[in-house]
């Protein structure tokens, strides 16, 4: 029997030649995500890991928002172990956290530093109006100064603080209360002794 196609049919084209190519990608894909896996070392995406982690936190001198005193400076953070918060009004996750934030500050277990990021005073002073404010004191960064010293990538995002103004933990994105229970508040227990 041969492959010639009986008269007035079209020839049967051979199907297994467009399979070598796709196999063989999907092979270097398979060995490119197993070589990533080893690099990583047990990455995990939700974790953003900070270069400042176990150094001082840079210098900052943040503007008061009106009406609610001074403003945050990196003096103030020095001396107690404390905790700067990055939010702004308009972040959708800052709002969600909040809650807990505020749960926190009523505990007077630590203190908590906030950073307005990229609003402006009026809708920062309105948002706290509407959801409360859990922090001490608040400085403005309306042009990411301070945030980008700090690396922050997104809001919120959350720094712990030694008492000698070295950063000890970073928390990229919203603080859970599993989060705080289970790593943070042993943290800053240790942190105080």
């Amino acid at each position: 029997m041969t492959d010639t196609p009986a008269p007035g049919t079209k020839p049967r084209a051979k199907r297994w030649p467009y399979l070598v190519p796709l196999v063989a990608v999907l092979a270097l894909g398979g060995v490119f995500a197993k070589r990533l896996s080893d690099i990583s070392g047990g990455y995990d995406p939700k974790v953003i890991p900070t270069v400042l982690l176990n150094t001082p936190a840079p210098e900052f001198n943040l503007p008061p928002l009106p009406g609610l005193g001074e403003g945050l400076t990196s003096a103030d953070i020095k001396g107690k172990v404390s905790l700067i918060n990055v939010w702004g009004s308009w972040c959708v996750a800052c709002t969600v956290e909040h809650p807990f934030l505020m749960e926190i500050a009523k505990t007077g277990e630590i203190p908590i530093y906030g950073i307005a990021w990229r609003d402006t005073p009026e809708r920062s002073l309105a948002w706290l109006e509407k959801y409360g404010n859990p922090f001490t004191k608040i400085g403005q960064d309306p042009h990411s100064q301070t945030i980008i010293n700090l690396g922050v990538t997104a809001a919120p995002e959350s720094f712990l603080i030694d008492k000698e103004g070295i950063i000890r933990y970073k928390v990229s994105g919203i603080i859970t209360r599993e989060m705080w229970r289970d790593t943070i508040q042993p943290l800053i227990a240790q942190l105080n002794k």
